[in-house]
């Protein structure tokens, strides 16, 4: 309280200097607040809790608070109902780090005069400040001369011409009387006009009952109309195109005369009875168009997605739900779909946010594109959008408008002068054989969508109950990963990567596996997928980083130093920021030398050509980690692609290797990747080899160095450490 204290201004200020009092219960934010609002000739106050603002609200009059919404104890919420109560003349102003829109709303409909999210928006605070208290003095002036109005009917007239509001006055007939000027301003109708004519006129039809008790209000007490919302029409003639009507708040009382009482007039003056009669009603009528057009602004994003305009989950379901309803009555199908953009994430990291928004933006007007004016197309969040398809007279009757999204979809995408491909996996769900709740359905077109994404993308499916058995066992092999994971159930293996020329071992490859507790060894095909769908595969590569540099560390401390490590990353590594630091880390936490270690990445990768990934490729080669291109060959790059990424080695798929048998010629794509390696200066590397002939062949293309099974299967460490010490037996060389 004594805090609290030290910080309240004086209780004589001087008269009309703004006092402002700041309510938060971080010191920082109290602190950044002072200074961002500090003026000279202003008065800033603090209050730590609801509990402190209250009492200095009790002890001193403000213009402005500025109230943070979530504070212990009393809530803001609870303080701004006080100061509507008890200090209407000061304004609140919300300044709160809730991002619920409906905060805003119930801080809006409690009397505050603005809402502003920390730190989002606090750089508009000192406008929003400064125009709230021209907005108070402004006020406060105009009250100041209401206050006067008793002394001078010419300042009551002053006033009432220029009030921002409509003032009027009707007969006892309900027809105007008087009428200010802002009619003309807001509705477009001359005083002239109106004078003499009905209310009616101006009311909309629909609320033509209402305005009834409003405008013909006989009350003059407390109990008189206050604030009642009315449509008012505006005149077409004055302004065509003009909005049809405005949302106002009218405020109105009875006006009355008094009388005497009939038959007593031979009666003294002082013993004559009087009595009031009505002659008219008055009131005020004020434009709240723009607070309820911020009001559904507001609503409207609580139910759609900022981003697309699309419906958001939320709305999504309510849609479902009552889709639902209706179709049981009717006996109809209800088709739910779920869609998840393949890869999206590689391109929002390669080529950032805003194109990776721009994209999410087309591919939502693609979407609407697809479906029925009945159909509902929603965003549920990131890459993944759901479709509602009401009405459907067969089961099937969903495939055709999933296969119409993905021939949409194929076309390019230009966002920015730059072009996009995408390409989307569709699960299909139908009620009610599928499933009876929005749940159900939701649930089982996500597993009919991983169906497809499991099946290599780009598709679409109809759910069956078989999925289910692979979909529960997805998600017992996905936590059982996030176990294995925290607590360290893989094994590294190793395959001797070797040179004929040396006659020993001068590369190895880490190959990882995973030793499940109830499954056994599982090899990467089993669960490195899994990894990238569910962002696992970070945690996979920093444990075959750590162990591979950590155990390269250890043979080099046995005297061979010649030897190189590779390792494999996946395409989804390479899109991360972090990328660099994270394979740099170990190799200088275990000391090892420039081109000790070397990643493997798959060719496809080159079809991206994003500068940032041949930015992270050079700064790898500039910490001393080697780049090799594994399968080469398998995909559709060009050699334009090698002349721009900046790789070290080709490594030539077992697929081409396993051509070469004594019945068949040399494979010419051998041939081709080897001088394309040489023309390059690239090392190469031959993978699968697993046959003499094999072997001599490669051996007698010109490929030294060379990896399979013939040489050594993928082993233990300590087996590899004996190779390391005994060289293996290499075949000899055939003649000629």
């Amino acid at each position: 309280m004594n805090a609290l204290v030290d910080h309240l201004a004086p209780p004589s200020r001087t008269p009309g200097t703004p006092h402002l009092l700041l309510v938060d219960d971080d010191a920082r934010l109290r602190t950044s607040f002072r200074l961002l609002l500090a003026q000279p000739g202003r008065e800033i106050s603090e209050a730590a809790s609801g509990e402190d603002a209250l009492v200095a609200l009790k002890a001193h009059d403000f213009d402005l608070v500025l109230l943070d919404i979530g504070l212990p104890g009393v809530s803001g919420l609870d303080v701004l109902r006080w100061v509507a109560k008890h200090r209407p003349q000061t304004s609140v102003m919300m300044v709160s780090g809730q991002r619920e829109l409906e905060a805003a709303v119930r801080a809006l409909r409690h009397g505050a005069v603005d809402f502003l999210r920390k730190p989002d928006d606090l750089d508009f605070l000192p406008e929003r400040v400064e125009q709230t208290l021209l907005r108070l003095n402004l006020q406060r002036e105009n009250a100041a001369m209401a206050a006067r109005l008793a002394q001078s009917e010419r300042l009551h007239r002053f006033l009432v011409e220029s009030s921002p509001d409509i003032v009027y006055t009707l007969d006892e007939l309900g027809r105007f009387v008087y009428i200010n000027p802002r009619i003309e301003s807001l509705l477009g109708y001359s005083r002239n006009h109106l004078l003499g004519s009905h209310y009616r006129e101006i009311v909309h039809e629909d609320d033509a009952e209402l305005a009834r008790y409003v405008f013909a209000e006989r009350r003059s007490d407390e109990r008189a109309s206050t604030n009642v919302e009315l449509r008012l029409l505006c005149n077409p003639r004055a302004q065509p195109g003009r909005t049809r009507h405005l949302v106002t708040t009218v405020s109105a009382m009875g006006v009355y005369e008094d009388a005497l009482e009939a038959g007593s007039t031979a009666e003294p003056a002082q013993q004559q009875q009087r009595r009031r009669r009505f002659i008219g009603s008055y009131g005020v009528v004020r434009d709240i168009s723009e607070r309820k057009r911020a009001e559904e602004t507001i609503s409207f994003q609580a139910l759609h997605d900022q981003l697309t305009d699309l419906p958001n989950r939320r709305l999504f379901s309510t849609h479902l739900e009552l889709a639902l309803v209706q179709a049981e009555r009717r006996g109809q199908l209800v088709g739910v779909m779920f869609i998840d953009l393949d890869r999206f994430k590689l391109v929002n990291d390669t080529y950032g946010h805003l194109q990776g928004d721009g994209l999410l933006r087309s591919v939502a007007q693609r979407l609407r594109a697809c479906v029925r004016a009945g159909d509902t197309v929603a965003r549920q969040g990131g890459d993944e959008f759901t479709v509602l398809l009401p009405d459907l007279v067969n089961v099937d009757d969903a495939l055709p408008i999933a296969q119409k999204i993905l021939a949409e979809l194929e076309r390019p995408f230009l966002i920015d002068d730059r072009e996009f491909r995408a390409t989307a996996s569709v699960g299909i769900a139908t009620y009610p054989r599928d499933g009876l709740t929005a749940e159900q359905l939701l649930r089982n077109a996500d597993i009919a969508m991983y169906q497809v994404k499991s099946s290599g993308r780009n598709g679409g499916r109809m759910f069956s109950a078989e999925m289910n058995t692979g979909y529960a066992k997805r998600l017992v092999l996905e936590h059982d990963l996030r176990d294995a994971i925290a607590q360290g159930q893989f094994e590294a293996h190793y395959q001797p990567q070797v040179s004929m020329r040396q006659g020993r071992v001068v590369g190895v490859e880490l190959l990882i596996r995973w030793r499940h507790p109830t499954l056994g060894l599982l090899l990467p095909g089993q669960f490195v997928a899994l990894a990238e769908e569910t962002g696992m595969i970070c945690g996979l590569s920093d444990w075959v980083l750590e162990t591979a540099c950590r155990q390269l560390a250890l043979w080099h401390g046995l005297g061979h130093r010649h030897l190189r490590m590779a390792v494999n990353l996946s395409p989804l590594e390479l899109a991360r920021t972090d990328i660099v630091d994270r394979v740099t880390a170990p190799l200088l936490r275990h000391a090892l030398p420039a081109g000790a270690l070397e990643v493997e990445i798959t060719e496809n990768l080159l079809l991206e050509d994003g500068a940032s990934i041949v930015e992270k490729f050079e700064h790898l080669r500039a910490q001393g980690v080697r780049v090799a291109i594994d399968d080469f060959g398998t995909r559709y790059s060009s050699l334009n692609y090698l002349r721009r990424f900046p790789v070290d080695s080709l490594k030539i798929d077992q697929s081409f290797v396993r051509d070469l048998s004594p019945d068949s010629a040399e494979s010419p794509i051998i041939q081709a990747i080897i001088g394309i390696a040489r023309g390059f200066n690239l090392h190469v590397v031959a993978e699968g080899v697993e046959s003499e002939h094999q072997l001599q062949t490669l051996q007698a293309l010109g490929c030294d160095e060379m990896q399979g099974y013939l040489l050594g299967r993928p082993m233990s460490a300590q087996s590899l450490g004996a190779l390391l010490t005994t060289p293996p037996q290499l075949p000899v060389p055939r003649d000629g």
